[in-house]
C-alpha cells in the first residue's frame, strides 16, 4: 500500500498511539498493540511510529491494522486470546503480557502463528507479525500474531504455549491443525525455527506435530536439525544485523538434506522491512505463502 492512498476507519495517520492503546474496544489489551516497554518505540501518532531495529514502516499499513482490530472488536469478534489462565499469570506476572491477536481468515481454513522480532527484548508486531497476519487472512487463511515475553527461552514457550492453545481451541476457532506454518522475523524467526526444528514439546508446550512450513526473515540463525521442515527465507542485502549470507548457508545445508526450501536476497535492502511495501522485496510474502501451499 502506498503513502498516499486512504485507509477506511475512524484511525488515521494522526491518530495518537495512545488513543488506540487506550480505545474502550479494546478493553485491556490495547497496550499489547504496541511496545509494552515504551522506550523501543518512537512518534506520537500511528504515521509517526517507528520501532528500535526496524526499518520501512508503512504508515498507512499501521492505521489499517489498528482499524482492522477495531472495527472487529466493536463488531463482537474476539480478536484477542489469552494463552494463559489467570492462575498461571498470577504465578508469572510476566504472563501478563502474553497473548494471540486474531486476524480471521475462512472457517476451516489452515492457520499462521506470525512473531515479531525485537531483539528478545520487546515485541514489533506493528511491523513484524500484524501486517503478515493481516494479508494472510486476506488470502483466507487463519492468522495469529503472538505476543510473548522477551527472552530466548521465554518467548519459545509462549510460542510453544500459543500453538498448544490453538490446537486444544481448534473446534472453536475453526481452525485447520494439518501443516499450519510458523512465520517469524529477526529474534522471532529464531522462535520459528526452533519450533519448527525440535516442536512444540521441547519447550513446554504439548507434544504436536511440527509445522507444515517455516517462513523467516533477516535472522541470522544457523542452528538446525535433519528433519527441519521445509523453510523460506528472506533477507536484505544490506541488513547490518543479519548477514545474507549466514542465512544462505543455513538454506543451503537444509537442501543438501533434502528438506524443501526457498531464499530470497534483496539489494540494497536493511534490516526489518517487514512485508517490504514500496522496496525491492515487495510481493516476498504472495511467494511465502506459495511455498507453504507447495507443502500441504
Amino acid at each position: 500500500m502506498q503513502e498516499s492512498e486512504s485507509v477506511d476507519g475512524p484511525y488515521t495517520v494522526d491518530t495518537p498511539i495512545a488513543d488506540v492503546i487506550n480505545d474502550p474496544a479494546f478493553g485491556d489489551y490495547g497496550r499489547l498493540i504496541f511496545p509494552v516497554d515504551s522506550g523501543y518505540y518512537r512518534g506520537d501518532t500511528l504515521g509517526e511510529l517507528r520501532l528500535t531495529w526496524y526499518n520501512n514502516i508503512d504508515p498507512n499499513e499501521t492505521v489499517e491494522i489498528a482499524n482492522y482490530l477495531k472495527s472487529h472488536a466493536e463488531a463482537g469478534d474476539t480478536v484477542f486470546y489469552n494463552i494463559y489462565t489467570d492462575e498461571q499469570k498470577a504465578e508469572d506476572p510476566d504472563k501478563e503480557d502474553t497473548g494471540l491477536f486474531f486476524f480471521r481468515g475462512n472457517p476451516g481454513e489452515k492457520f499462521a502463528v506470525c512473531n515479531a522480532g525485537g531483539g528478545f527484548a520487546y515485541v514489533g508486531a506493528m511491523q513484524d507479525s500484524f501486517p503478515h497476519a493481516l494479508e494472510l487472512s486476506k488470502m483466507g487463511y487463519n492468522a495469529f500474531a503472538l505476543i510473548y515475553r522477551p527472552g530466548a527461552q521465554t518467548a519459545c514457550e509462549d510460542l510453544a504455549r500459543a500453538v498448544s492453545f490453538l490446537f486444544e481451541h481448534a473446534e472453536e476457532l475453526e481452525i485447520d491443525t494439518d501443516c499450519y506454518s510458523l512465520w517469524g522475523g529477526s529474534a522471532s524467526g529464531r522462535m520459528a525455527a526452533w519450533l519448527g526444528s525440535y516442536g512444540p514439546a521441547a519447550f513446554g508446550g504439548e507434544a504436536l506435530p511440527r509445522p507444515g512450513a517455516v517462513i523467516m526473515q533477516y535472522t541470522g540463525h544457523s542452528d538446525y536439525t535433519e528433519n527441519d521442515p521445509p523453510t523460506f527465507a528472506c533477507v536484505g542485502e544490506s541488513d547490518g544485523i543479519a548477514n545474507w549470507r549466514t542465512m544462505q548457508r543455513r538454506i543451503d545445508v537444509l537442501d543438501a538434506l533434502g528438506i524443501p526450501t526457498e531464499f530470497h536476497h534483496y539489494p540494497g535492502l536493511p534490516h526489518g522491512f517487514g512485508l517490504g511495501a514500496g522496496t525491492v522485496a515487495e510481493g516476498w510474502i504472495n511467494q511465502a505463502v506459495a511455498f507453504w501451499e507447495a507443502q500441504m
